[in-house]
């Protein structure tokens, strides 16, 4: 069936797809058990955050499995699965903590859904990503169509979903799909790097920056949100020590407080 294991060391929490022998393809068993880790992570007050990577060395996640969905009826394919799938995927991108999707090997169908719902994407050169969902003769189920717009636009996603065009990580940064690109053996330097990038910020103005952007992006204005969003950091300890870092010329300590 797989399993998606979690584990946190300090402020970074890691969730693992790990079924390695199958590109680690999604299960509902798995979707389910990612969704327990992912409130796990929201209700935490020590994740600042989230990585997302996937087991062995082939793969980061060939999308669903193949096997669980070929045989539903319609009803059990929109109650069951796509409707899941949806539900988990948009649990990751409302995190209130960033997410870093660290993507090598094959990331198709689901697998690259999972990472668009990620805040960023640190891909390898030779990975190939792509929405080959039909080839199969069915279309991409959760979010594909939507998020994958939203990063690269219209035309690149129709090069993706309808001529089904697969794509390594150089050309995935230069879509503006990947965050960072980087050889295979640096990847997790990428990922450390860009890590330590977003712990250096105080962590309630990180978080809050996080919800301003994606309701500007939802079409919320900003002449409202970020009024209400800077009184809440105007009462927060990080402030007036952030305040008292850049006048004394030294790092920010900052508590999330």
């Amino acid at each position: 069936m797989g399993r998606v294991r979690l584990h946190s060391e300090g402020p970074v929490a890691t969730i693992v797809l790990d079924r390695p022998d199958k590109q680690n393809v999604f299960t509902p068993e798995m979707l389910h058990e990612l969704d327990e880790h992912l409130r796990t992570v929201r209700g935490s007050a020590d994740t600042r955050v989230l990585v997302i990577r996937g087991a062995g060395e082939r793969a980061f996640c060939a999308g669903a499995d193949i096997e669980r969905f070929a045989g539903l009826r319609p009803l059990e394919m929109w109650r069951d699965w796509t409707t899941l799938g949806h539900d988990v995927f948009e649990r990751v991108a409302r995190l209130r903590q960033p997410v870093i999707a660290v993507v090598h090997g094959n990331a198709f169908g689901g697998g690259l859904e999972l990472a668009l719902a990620a805040d960023f994407r640190v891909i390898a050169e030779d990975a190939k990503v792509g929405l080959p969902e039909a080839g199969l003769g069915t279309v991409p189920g959760w979010g594909g169509t939507e998020r994958l717009v939203d990063v690269i636009g219209r035309a690149r996603t129709k090069e993706l979903v309808l001529a089904r065009k697969i794509i390594n990580g150089v050309v995935a940064e230069r879509w503006g799909l990947a965050t960072a690109c980087a050889p295979a053996d640096g990847l997790d330097d990428a990922v450390t790097e860009l890590t330590e990038s977003l712990l250096a910020g105080a962590p309630i103005a990180v978080e809050v920056s996080k919800q301003l952007i994606d309701a500007a992006a939802d079409g919320a204005p900003s002449r409202v949100l970020e009024p209400l969003a800077s009184a809440v950091t105007a009462a927060t300890a990080d402030l007036a020590e952030g305040v008292a870092a850049f006048r004394e010329r030294r790092a920010p300590a900052f508590q999330g407080h």
